[in-house]
C-alpha cells in the first residue's frame, strides 16, 4: 500500500534519477524509522530522530554501511520531501573504515565453483569472476553486450551509471556460446530459468547458490558473489607482477576512446602517484634536471658525476691551500661524506611555484 507520502517521497527520487535499488533502500531506511515509532515519519521531531540514530549505533551495532544507508535515506526524505533542514544530519556521519576485502584464491575459487550444481548459476558465476563483474552487472548481461572479435565485454548501466569495456578472455567466450546454445533467447545471455520471457535471472538465486557452494566447498571466508570482483582484481595484480609489467585500460580524454597500455611496474606505480595519491601523500613535480624536457640530458650529466677530475696543475700539487682560501666543503644529506662541486649550471629562469 502507497501512501501519498510516499508516492511524493519516490517522485522526488524519480526527478533526482536515483536508481532502482537506491529507491528501495532509501524507502526501507523511512519505513524501518516509522515502525520504530510506530507512527508517520512526517511526525517525528528532530529530538527523537537522534534517539534513533543513537539506537542503530549503541543498541543494534549496524555496520557502517548500513548506518550511512540511513542516513541518506531519512535525509533525504527530511530535507527534499519534507523540506526540513535539521542539525542532527550533520553529526550522524559516520566515520570512515579503512578496510581490506576478502580475496580468494584462484584454488578456492575452483573449488567453489565445481560446487554449484545448476548450470546457469555457475555460468554466471563463472563470468563474473573471469570478467571481474558486478552482481547486477552479469545479472544483465545481454547478447549485443559481447563482442567476441575483439574479445571485449559491453558492461552497461554500471555502478554511478557508467558504461565500460572489460577483456573477454577465449574460455569464457566459449563458456557463453555454449550456454547460450542450451536457452538461445534472443535477449538475456542469463535468463530466468524458470520465466525467461520477464528478464534476467533474480540476485537472490545467484547469492544462495554461491553461499551453498562456499559451505560445500570447505572454503572458511566470509566470501560473497562480491568477492569474486575483488579476487579478479588480486589475481590480474599478481601475474602482472611477476612479468614485471602491468596492463590496463584508459579513456583518451578527447575522443573517448578506450585504449590498452603497458608498462613497467616502476613506471605504472610512478605515472599512478601523480594522480592518485594515498592518504597523507603529497604530490611532487617534478622540475631541474628531473623535468620532463630535461630527460636527454640525465645521462650527459650522470656521467659526469662519476668521472673524477685529478687536479693538472703542478704547481698545486705541493702546495697546501690557506685556511683562508679554501672552500668550504660541502657533506652529503644522506651518507655525511664531502661534496666536490664539479660544474656549475646557470638556471633557466624555470623553477616550481
Amino acid at each position: 500500500m502507497s501512501t501519498p507520502l510516499r508516492q511524493k517521497m519516490i517522485e522526488d527520487m524519480q526527478l533526482r534519477s536515483f536508481a532502482a535499488r537506491t529507491q528501495e533502500a532509501y524507502l526501507l531506511a523511512v519505513s524501518q524509522l516509522a515502525k520504530h515509532y510506530r507512527k508517520s515519519p512526517d511526525q517525528i521531531n528532530e529530538e527523537e530522530l537522534r534517539q534513533y540514530f543513537l539506537f542503530l549505533k549503541n543498541e543494534k551495532h549496524v555496520a557502517r554501511s548500513t548506518c550511512t544507508i540511513a542516513l541518506c535515506g531519512i535525509k533525504f526524505f527530511f530535507q527534499h520531501t519534507l523540506g526540513r533542514e535539521w542539525k542532527t544530519f550533520e553529526l550522524v556521519r559516520p566515520p570512515k573504515e579503512e578496510k581490506l576485502p576478502v580475496v580468494l584464491s584462484v584454488d578456492e575459487v575452483r573449488r567453489i565453483l565445481a560446487c554449484v550444481r545448476r548450470q546457469h548459476y555457475r555460468a554466471c558465476l563463472t563470468t563474473i569472476y573471469g570478467c571481474g563483474l558486478r552482481l547486477q552487472e552479469g545479472l544483465h548481461l545481454q547478447v549485443t553486450h559481447v563482442d567476441g572479435d575483439r574479445h571485449l565485454l559491453h558492461v552497461r548501466h554500471g555502478k554511478g551509471g557508467k558504461d565500460r569495456y572489460v577483456p573477454l578472455s577465449q574460455p569464457i567466450l566459449d563458456l557463453l556460446r555454449q550456454y547460450w546454445i542450451t536457452h538461445r533467447n534472443p535477449t538475456w545471455l542469463f535468463p530466468s530459468p524458470f520465466q525467461p520471457e520477464k528478464g534476467p535471472m533474480e540476485a537472490t538465486g545467484v547469492q544462495r547458490a554461491f553461499h551453498a557452494a562456499l559451505q560445500e566447498s570447505g572454503v572458511h571466508k566470509p566470501a560473497t558473489v562480491h568477492t569474486l570482483r575483488h579476487s579478479w582484481a588480486t589475481r590480474l595484480l599478481e601475474l602482472d607482477t611477476t612479468r614485471h609489467q602491468v596492463t590496463f585500460r584508459y579513456r583518451t580524454s578527447d575522443t573517448g576512446q578506450t585504449k590498452l597500455c603497458t608498462l613497467s611496474a616502476e613506471e605504472f606505480i610512478h605515472r599512478f602517484l601523480q594522480h592518485v595519491l594515498p592518504k597523507g601523500f603529497v604530490k611532487v613535480r617534478y622540475f631541474g634536471f628531473f623535468a620532463h624536457a630535461n630527460r636527454q640530458r640525465l645521462p650527459a650529466l650522470r656521467q659526469m658525476l662519476i668521472q673524477r677530475y685529478p687536479d693538472n696543475n703542478p704547481s698545486h700539487q705541493d702546495q697546501e691551500p690557506s685556511p683562508a682560501s679554501r672552500p668550504k666543503p660541502f657533506s652529503c644529506p644522506i651518507c655525511g661524506q664531502p661534496m666536490r662541486c664539479l660544474h656549475s649550471i646557470q638556471p633557466t629562469g624555470r623553477g616550481p611555484p
